[in-house]
């Protein structure tokens, strides 16, 4: 097999050792030679692996992008590491399984869900889809009634102080989610 496959010290992607030239019947052997174990749709880990689950939900979900809760963690705009792992997909997606796994999900028409899309390496040094600090601010605000006020409050603060903070483009994506004149009162308010 080739190391390609193995990837996050010890977690095994099904698709990619099909891309390297694996059979089913190699596959399904070293799975079972090496014990690994199935944690996800065509993911497999090495029992005493520590597992990432961000990188899990990607493989399982490939069309998500985590947003809202997580992208507020992961930019720094939130204290708190969030209770639910947050994603959006796109209207129509059946997201039953996703909610039944206890994942919180958003949706959005199809046209908008790659807007402010950005791959981020996550704290285990995976990459993954996630929204950049703009699309997060406007959904944040588009699901305003979703958070408790300090929290909100909070992550227009910290976006604030942000040096790296683009608000040509905030106000860009404000346009398209048409929150463009609440971001605006805020950031005046706040700049």
């Amino acid at each position: 097999m080739n190391n390609k496959s193995v990837i996050n010290h010890d977690i095994l992607l099904r698709s990619e050792a099909y891309a390297d030239g694996m059979t089913k019947k190699e596959f399904n052997q070293y799975v079972k030679d090496n014990n690994f174990e199935r944690v996800g749709y065509g993911v497999y880990a090495n029992p005493d692996t520590i597992l990432d689950d961000l990188f899990i939900i990607h493989h399982r979900c490939p069309h998500a992008v985590f947003s809202h809760d997580e992208a507020l963690y992961y930019h720094g705009l939130a204290e708190r590491e969030p209770i639910q792992h947050t994603l959006t997909v796109y209207t129509g997606y059946n997201t039953k399984r996703l909610t039944e796994s206890g994942f919180k999900v958003y949706t959005v028409k199809k046209e908008l869900i790659d807007l402010g899309k950005i791959t981020v390496t996550d704290f285990f040094g995976n990459t993954v889809p996630m929204y950049d600090m703009e699309r997060t601010i406007c959904d944040l605000v588009r699901n305003r009634k979703n958070y408790e006020i300090q929290d909100f409050q909070a992550a227009l603060k910290f976006y604030v102080k942000k040096t790296d903070k683009n608000l040509n483009q905030l106000m860009k994506y404000a346009k398209e989610f048409h929150v463009d004149r609440i971001i605006r009162n805020y950031m005046e308010v706040l700049l």
